[in-house]
């Protein structure tokens, strides 16, 4: 179909801040080593479709204001499993033999997949460990739970946006004296709640990796008031953090999806009772996804889209990018897939939150 050699690239799984920023670091890096680059459109869905959707992705449509931009200008998604794909009449059919194909005659000789552990693990499936194409992979997520990196596209924007939010409920409890409780993403791990509770001065932490119990929450909360006469409370709960009775909260939706939720207003009336305290709940959902990456969330994605076209270049393949000490590094993907990064109960940030006084609930 040309002459110059092929990277295909897509964003997969849930959308976060930096994905734009990644793939024009890509498009950039690529065409200066000669390599023309093709953008997927909705991740893996775009080589399912007949006819194709896809885009060439040039310099010229890759200037300064697109890394601003949040989301992912190619789509994403995180439902249809190639390999369990619904189809119209209720069956599951596996369809990868058509990714392979579509990228096979669309002339990629490697693909740059950005995404989570889950679209990783199927995007490795589909590549069978490289033997039926060449893969490298960048890791994105709000949650940041890849393991083998500190730190993945979109958890900074995402902590930036979950301490904001709690910046602005702390005058709006002290005006009316509320406990304000705050309920973030973070699928399984707890790691937007830990960090954001430690950046925004939170009293209580709850966490899906640490069993609490509402009593002593309750306790702390009356501590806050009694003993440093505030009168005021600040709660940070993440999503996945289960009910003092070890019962996980979710919500079927529209098709019978389950997802997390609940938990914050679950919360809310067990502590104002326990308290006597007036108390309000937010949730925050998608707004920690859809903003305007911050800046070490753009050098981060810089980085990695980079880091990603010199591994193509080099020919090592079955990679993901990640960073370690204050550098980009690469590691093989099954590793980083298998090591899943929740809290560390016995880390220096659950170590540091118990120092500054913040009540974890155990």
């Amino acid at each position: 179909m040309t002459s110059k050699k092929r990277i295909g690239i897509l964003t997969s799984g849930g959308d976060c801040a930096g994905l734009n920023a990644t793939i024009r670091a890509v498009v950039h890096a690529a065409t200066e080593k000669g390599w023309e680059v093709i953008g997927i459109e909705d991740g893996t869905a775009g080589l399912i479709d007949r006819p194709m959707r896809y885009k060439n992705l040039t310099k010229q449509m890759f200037d300064t204001t697109v890394m601003r931009l949040g989301g992912t200008i190619l789509g994403t998604t995180n439902k249809g499993n190639p390999f369990q794909f619904p189809m119209p009449d209720g069956t599951l059919k596996d369809r990868s033999d058509e990714i392979v194909a579509g990228l096979k005659e669309l002339g990629i000789e490697a693909l740059i997949g950005i995404g989570g552990d889950g679209s990783m693990a199927i995007l490795r499936k589909l590549s069978d460990n490289g033997k039926r194409f060449n893969l490298v992979c960048i890791p994105k997520t709000i949650d940041n739970d890849v393991g083998n990196t500190e730190s993945s596209v979109g958890f900074d924007t995402a902590l930036y946006v979950a301490t904001e939010a709690l910046d602005r409920l702390q005058p709006t409890a002290a005006s009316h004296d509320r406990v304000m409780i705050l309920e973030v993403m973070g699928r399984d791990a707890g790691n937007i709640a830990l960090s954001t509770g430690i950046a925004g001065g939170a009293d209580v932490i709850l966490l899906p990796e640490i069993t609490y119990s509402l009593d002593k929450v309750a306790d702390k909360i009356k501590r806050v008031r009694e003993e440093e006469g505030r009168n005021f409370a600040l709660v940070v709960v993440s999503e996945a953090a289960k009910t003092a009775e070890g019962e996980g909260l979710k919500v079927e939706h529209h098709g019978g999806e389950k997802r997390y939720g609940g938990i914050g207003h679950y919360l809310g009336e067990r502590l104002a009772a326990k308290t006597g305290c007036e108390t309000r709940v937010t949730v925050l959902g998608h707004v920690q996804r859809g903003s305007s990456p911050i800046p070490s969330d753009r050098v981060l994605a810089a980085a990695f889209g980079v880091h990603a076209v010199d591994l193509v270049q080099q020919g090592k393949f079955d990679r993901m990018v990640a960073w370690s000490n204050r550098r980009v590094i690469d590691v093989p993907i099954e590793e980083a897939i298998a090591s899943y990064q929740a809290v560390d109960v016995n880390g220096p940030l659950v170590h540091t939150a118990r120092l500054l006084g913040i009540c974890l609930g155990d």
